[in-house]
């Protein structure tokens, strides 16, 4: 996907995620640009008029009740950027601003903001020419929009702020603008809180998680199903009469197929199919599509949410069909916060289980006849014990990380705000947890790929044997200890989504 056209329909999530990730332009319809203008017609006549609006003729938050006379308008919107720029910590991620950008870039489309078009074509513009506002980790409560975040994007805007070129060098914003031939903006009624008034941050964050996720989930039944083989575990609890017509779980059963469908063909799985003399596999084998399964349910439930919040008209005060302007709280972050914060809760659970069947192929005891630590001469090498522990440690930070943030609430504005979702707070702990969960199935698959090797001369599935020979292109098989980080690290980059 190279272009993304914005008009009156709202973008869907993976388009939200070809301008985030992978750069595609962005192309504003004429039917936007009629929008906007005529809205705009109806902000610029309350503007003339001595009824005071909210966002047009007063000031924000605990101060809506002070009224702005009309040569200090302009003053007020950019004094409300400059203010509302007050974000702290280090930049975040180039793919997270692009996506925040561009979903406020969709709601000033739907014409309903009262912005003047270019106000968006100028943000577009932005976005065309990768010119990156630095946007810092801290300064938003998830409420009344992702305040700092959003407000250090309006500042490039006006020709301020800072900012990182295509080339992710930062440079003057000044410079950077005319270098891409945009002109500073100046902020009139209504347009800098406009600007700022939005879930984008945690929406964008939640469009680019369901992106990760789905692949990931399907590398996981592929890594889980390797172990299976790895550990002489059987691949008839895998059965589709097993899932669907019993426990109708629609994620269980896709978990389930995929497994299945991965060890058919397997030698080692058919070695042992008669006279093992296991009764069971345990719960890490057994239940893996039950875990996973939830997880892509859970999944599905938070792109039903986020798919309805990149239909949603986000703004405060809100430019109606009617053309009346009307103040709402449709800012409040806390339907995503939700779901990000579940995500968060569902991800520690599996990466938990796949940490444990790694600690079962290291285990004598139980690992069915393999080495001590899969190592190769046991008592002289340690193999993958150490292996083990960095998946522990990220486990036991996933389980951290799976804590609600949007049950947290701090008052802020003068207790005028004295409510607010967190829900920028529940993404940024999402993301972290997702790259952990990425890292745990990397050490799952270098202990199951030398498992199953172990397992010669019986040769493995056609589908587990592909991804052992895709993983030997960068990290090497079984052998004597060596320095291990930059293998595990090499297996998180085969993992990792091809830009």
């Amino acid at each position: 996907m190279n272009q993304v056209v914005l008009s009156l329909r709202p973008p869907t999530l993976e388009e939200t995620v070809a301008v985030a990730r992978n750069l595609a332009k962005v192309e504003i319809s004429q039917e936007s640009l009629d929008a906007m203008a005529k809205t705009r017609a109806h902000i610029e006549n309350l503007a003339a008029s001595e009824t005071p609006v909210y966002g047009i003729s007063t000031g924000f938050g605990a101060l809506a009740q002070k009224h702005i006379s009309p040569n200090d308008r302009s003053q007020l919107q950019k004094s409300l950027i400059r203010s509302h720029a007050a974000g702290m910590g280090d930049p975040i991620e180039v793919e997270v601003v692009r996506a925040l950008m561009f979903l406020r870039l969709k709601t000033m489309c739907s014409g309903q903001t009262g912005v003047r078009p270019i106000i968006a074509q100028n943000y577009a513009a932005l976005l065309n020419a990768g010119i990156t506002p630095r946007v810092l980790e801290y300064g938003s409560l998830g409420c009344s929009g992702d305040l700092a975040p959003l407000a250090h994007c309006a500042m490039v805007l006006m020709g301020e702020g800072r900012a990182f070129g295509p080339d992710g060098l930062e440079r003057p914003v000044l410079e950077l603008l005319r270098t891409a031939g945009i002109d500073p903006v100046e902020l009139k009624e209504k347009e800098g809180l406009a600007l700022i008034n939005g879930t984008d941050g945690m929406l964008g964050m939640l469009a680019l998680a369901l992106s990760d996720l789905d692949l990931l989930l399907d590398q996981g039944d592929v890594i889980a199903a390797m172990s299976v083989e790895g550990q002489l575990g059987t691949d008839q609890t895998l059965r589709p009469e097993l899932h669907e017509p019993l426990r109708p779980h629609p994620g269980q059963a896709v978990s389930a197929a995929n497994m299945y469908a991965a060890l058919q063909g397997s030698e080692i799985v058919a070695s042992h199919r008669h006279g093992d003399g296991v009764v069971q596999d345990s719960y890490s084998l057994r239940c893996a599509p039950q875990v996973s399964g939830a997880v892509r349910d859970t999944i599905s439930h938070a792109r039903l949410v986020a798919e309805r919040e990149i239909r949603a008209i986000i703004d405060n005060p809100v430019v109606l069909a009617s053309g009346e302007i009307t103040s709402n709280g449709n800012f409040h972050g806390a339907p995503v916060g939700y779901v990000l914060d579940f995500l968060a809760i569902a991800i520690a659970d599996l990466g938990s289980i796949s940490e444990r069947r790694t600690d079962r192929f290291l285990d004598v005891s139980r690992n069915r006849g393999l080495p001590h630590f899969l190592a190769q001469d046991a008592g002289v090498d340690s193999g993958l014990m150490i292996a083990q522990y960095t998946q522990a440690a990220m486990v036991s930070e996933n389980k951290r990380l799976a804590v609600p943030a949007s049950v947290d609430s701090i008052p802020s504005s003068a207790m005028q705000e004295d409510h607010v979702s967190m829900g920028w707070h529940a993404a940024r702990k999402l993301r972290k947890a997702i790259d952990n969960l990425r890292r745990i199935f990397a050490i799952e698959l270098v202990a199951a790929a030398r498992a199953v090797e172990l397992r010669a001369p019986l040769r493995p599935a056609p589908v587990t044997g592909a991804l052992i020979q895709i993983l030997r292109e960068k990290v090497p098989g079984s052998g004597p200890d060596r320095d291990l980080s930059q293998e595990l690290t090499d297996a998180e980059e085969l993992l990792k989504p091809q830009r």
